[in-house]
């Protein structure tokens, strides 16, 4: 199993989503900034309580959420 020493979930902050070491930067709000284009270094300018190793590790949390495997039933029409 992933450890995740900068993921924290504390139902005070940000409602109980995931966030990084406790602040209130929810991974997915992280995550969000990087799909839509934004660079380490950009987010890192903008964010500056952030560090490199926080982006990496929202995005491996990210990446293990999207391993999850579905499995879909095929339904018969009568």
């Amino acid at each position: 199993m992933e450890e995740f020493n900068r993921i924290t979930f504390d139902s005070k902050i940000m409602g109980g989503r995931a966030c990084i070491r406790g602040m209130r930067m929810t991974v997915a709000h992280l995550v969000n900034l990087v799909a839509n284009g934004m660079s380490t270094k950009e987010i890192l300018a903008d964010y500056p309580d952030l560090e490199p190793e926080d982006i990496r590790e929202a995005l491996q949390y990210a990446a293990l959420l999207a391993r999850e495997e579905t499995y879909l039933l095929k339904v018969a029409h009568g």
